[in-house]
């Protein structure tokens, strides 16, 4: 995690995700890339493909050049190696494009959590970012304070294309110390026996050197109720997943388990793309 890449569209929302991810830095010796995308209405496009000088758009990168400088001269932020961007380009496109054409290791966003996203980066921007993404993204979705993850929850169903995500989400648990609650959901729909299941993860964990970690199997009537009541009963401090990207989510993610974590889960929220 030495390059973290923070989208902002100004938002009390996207300063939480600013806040977290210059505590991570600061663990890591990372650095920071604040990106903010402007995104012109009607003539955008055209305006961009004749050049940044027109006064509409300097008037606009001016503003947003102002509010980037502020945001760096954050207490929060001394120390940090900050570095800022401002892409005229549709926003998930950019954010991906900048995300490549850096390196960078992790993505970390903003959100207004079961209310869905309701600034700059709402609904299918955030999304596609989340599916389409090579590199983890986290999900903020509150002010954090210290962002410690001692319990960090990775439900799964554990299955051999899960094992890319993982290795990504056990490099993560071990960099912040975490306990990995390695959980799978049992629905009526999907149902296995504790012997099977439990089996099931034992197999799979077995590849990999976890630092700390424990087995859970949780019985819901879905997935994405399984997974928020059982990080509630333990009182998590992030829970993790995996995405399948333009194809939606392995077996065990199905339909729109993703998004709708996101938007319902009051934690933070991180993704492993397949």
């Amino acid at each position: 995690m030495k390059k973290i890449l923070i989208p902002t569209d100004f938002s009390d929302h996207a300063e939480y995700a600013l806040k977290v991810a210059a505590q991570i830095a600061r663990k890591n010796n990372g650095e920071i890339i604040l990106l903010h995308m402007l995104e012109l209405p009607h003539e955008g496009s055209d305006a961009i493909s004749t050049g940044h000088d027109i006064p509409e758009l300097m008037f606009f990168k001016n503003a947003a050049i102002n509010k980037l400088e502020e945001l760096m001269d954050a207490d929060y932020l001394e120390g940090i190696k900050v570095s800022e961007v401002i892409q005229f380009e549709m926003a998930f496109e950019g954010i991906l494009n900048i995300s490549r054409l850096n390196d960078v290791d992790l993505i970390v966003m903003g959100s207004h959590g079961a209310s869905g996203y309701k600034e700059m980066f709402i609904g299918s921007n955030a999304e596609k970012v989340v599916r389409n993404s090579e590199v983890p993204v986290l999900i903020i979705k509150k002010e954090q304070g210290e962002f410690n993850v001692d319990k960090f929850v990775f439900a799964s169903d554990f299955a051999e294309e899960a094992k890319k995500p993982f290795s990504k989400a056990v490099e993560f648990a071990n960099k912040f110390g975490a306990t990995l609650h390695l959980v799978m959901i049992n629905t009526p729909n999907n149902f296995k026996s504790t012997a099977t299941s439990q089996a099931t993860i034992d197999n799979f964990v077995s590849g990999f050197q976890v630092n700390k970690y424990e087995t859970h199997i949780y019985n819901e009537t879905n997935v994405e109720k399984g997974i928020l009541n059982f990080a509630n009963s333990i009182n998590a401090d992030l829970i993790g997943m995996s995405t399948h990207g333009r194809k939606g989510l392995a077996h065990f993610f199905n339909g729109s388990i993703s998004e709708d974590l996101v938007n319902h889960a009051t934690r933070p929220v991180v993704t492993f793309k397949i």
